[in-house]
C-alpha cells in the first residue's frame, strides 16, 4: 500500500474538513481520507479535494432539532446578554429613520 506524502496542504485540508464532525466521526473520517488518498492516481489540489470532500459528507451528522433551534434565551447560566436591557434603539428601524431625516434636511 503506497503511503501518503507528508504534504502539509493535504493535512490542512483533512483537518479543515474534519472540523465540523463529531469527535468519533473525525477519527473515522481521517482514516477514510488517508485511505482514499492512497488511491488517487494523479495528485493535484482539485483531485485531492474531490476525493476527500465526498467522504466528509458521508461522515457528517446534522445537528438535532434542539441544537439547531438553540437561542441565547435557552442558556442555562446567567449572562449579561440575557440579564441586561438591550442597548441601542428600541426598534431597529428607528435608527434608519433618524438617519433618513438627517440626510434629507
Amino acid at each position: 500500500m503506497p503511503s501518503i506524502p507528508d504534504d502539509p496542504n493535504v493535512e490542512a485540508l483533512i483537518s479543515r474538513l474534519a472540523g465540523p464532525l463529531t469527535p468519533p466521526a473525525q477519527e473515522a473520517f481521517r482514516h477514510a481520507a488517508e485511505d482514499a488518498l492512497t488511491r488517487v492516481p494523479c495528485w493535484g489540489e482539485g483531485a485531492v479535494y474531490r476525493a476527500v470532500s465526498v467522504l466528509q459528507r458521508a461522515f457528517f451528522e446534522p445537528p438535532d432539532d434542539y441544537r439547531a433551534a438553540w437561542d441565547i434565551s435557552q442558556e442555562l447560566h446567567a449572562s449579561k446578554l440575557t440579564k441586561l436591557a438591550p442597548i441601542g434603539a428600541d426598534d431597529c428601524r428607528a435608527a434608519g429613520q433618524v438617519h433618513l431625516r438627517l440626510v434629507t434636511r
